[in-house]
């Protein structure tokens, strides 16, 4: 009995492993023919982040905290135009002031401390970007690809480059002034 004992322990085991085995083999994704090997994180190595590679865009640095605008102009947190400048680390801030009382206002009646009219917009733009950085044959053909305008006098800067933009409103404002403007016929001012 003393000899039994141990043998049959051995083959229960052994029975044991293989049924887990089957099991195992039955729950994993089966492997399509031709495609790639199954994945094995390593997780002792390292985790590597920014390393140079194939990422284009400008080199990893300080990226603008938006965050309090966000809150309200969600629509700009995915906008191109507002991300180019976050990762320069140009927030709303550098454009529009600081704008506590704008941004602490519940009832949205005051305005941003810097706002722009259509007549200042090029302005604001050439306090940092002094000339266009493209060939005028390239700045002509995007002109002409996304400006509704024909008149030469009355394109600015973000009518080529992004739609800068609130899509509605329930307050406006006279960019020049600060003065809200009264209500239109739709419902928004």
């Amino acid at each position: 009995m003393h000899r039994v004992l141990p043998a049959l322990l051995g083959v229960a085991a052994l029975v044991v492993l293989a049924v887990m085995a089957t099991r195992a083999a039955e729950e994993a994704p089966a492997k399509k023919a031709g495609g790639p090997p199954p994945l094995r994180v390593d997780r002792s190595a390292p985790l590597l982040l920014n390393e140079p590679g194939g990422a284009k865009g400008p080199p990893p640095g300080p990226v603008a905290d938006n965050l309090a605008c966000y809150c309200c102009h969600a629509n700009y947190k995915e906008e191109p135009f507002v991300q180019t400048h976050a990762k320069a680390n140009v927030g709303c801030v550098k454009c529009h002031g600081a704008s506590n009382a704008h941004r602490n206002d519940e009832h949205n009646i005051t305005p941003p401390d810097v706002m722009f009219p259509p007549e200042r917009i090029a302005e604001g733009c050439k306090a940092c970007h002094a000339t266009h950085d493209v060939a005028a044959v390239k700045l002509i053909a995007r002109w002409q690809e996304q400006c509704p305008k024909t008149d030469p006098a009355k394109i600015v800067c973000t009518d080529c480059h992004g739609r800068h933009r609130l899509t509605s409103r329930k307050v406006r404002w006279d960019k020049k002034t600060g003065e809200q403007l009264p209500k239109t016929e739709s419902g928004g001012r």
